[in-house]
């Protein structure tokens, strides 16, 4: 059985403002206080996992060591069919420019430049969670959603590669979507909700 989620706060394991926005929107029926790894200074951890999950458990553990808090970190990527599934756990690097800017409008633009000769549009965003506390354990889990390549990008919302995605069963990309339909069926909402389920205890009434 996972760990029941006691404690009041929670430091999410992010740089990411997109990520760090949506993910704290996803925990406000919850009684905890929550901060990010880039608002306490705690340095963003070498991703050197194989694995979202590897790499959402190293980046949990090492905010938990920063800031003596339990920690919540999430490890997502976007893949292509066309290319394999990349970029894939390197979505976000893929996006860095050489000065070390992440610009996902270019990375977009790259990413249809590769697939665009090919009449294979599937695409899926997979997300890893790991819920890690300062005694060393961790919760890991995972959710994923499939849908197609549309160009050009549509849509301001959401982030990352978000305008170039649409969900199965739906006609707007992640980047149009109102925040409350995207996370009721993202990636992120589905391991969301295997956490919450297993770890935490509302207090919305």
């Amino acid at each position: 059985m996972a760990r029941r989620f006691e404690d009041s706060e929670l430091v999410i394991a992010s740089h990411n403002s997109g990520k760090v926005r949506e993910i704290g929107e996803l925990l406000e029926p919850f009684a905890i206080s929550v901060t990010s790894a880039d608002a306490l200074g705690l340095p963003e951890p070498e991703e050197t996992g194989a694995t979202f999950a590897e790499n959402a458990a190293l980046k949990a553990h090492a905010s938990v060591a920063g800031s003596g808090l339990p920690a919540l970190a999430d490890d997502s990527g976007f893949s292509v069919g066309a290319l394999d599934g990349a970029p894939g756990i390197h979505a976000a690097r893929f996006a860095q420019r050489a000065d070390g800017v992440r610009d996902y409008p270019w990375a977009m633009e790259q990413l249809h430049e590769a697939s665009r000769d090919t009449e294979n549009d599937l695409a899926w965003f997979t997300c890893a969670l790991a819920l890690a506390w300062p005694d060393g354990h961790a919760e890991i889990f995972e959710g994923r959603v499939a849908g197609s390549l549309v160009w050009p990008p549509r849509g301001d919302r959401g982030f990352g590669y978000d305008p170039m995605f649409v969900p199965e069963g739906y006609s707007e990309t992640f980047g149009e979507m109102v925040p409350h339909t995207k996370h009721a069926m993202s990636h992120r909402a589905i391991a969301f909700r295997a956490m919450i389920e297993a770890c935490f205890t509302r207090h919305d009434g």
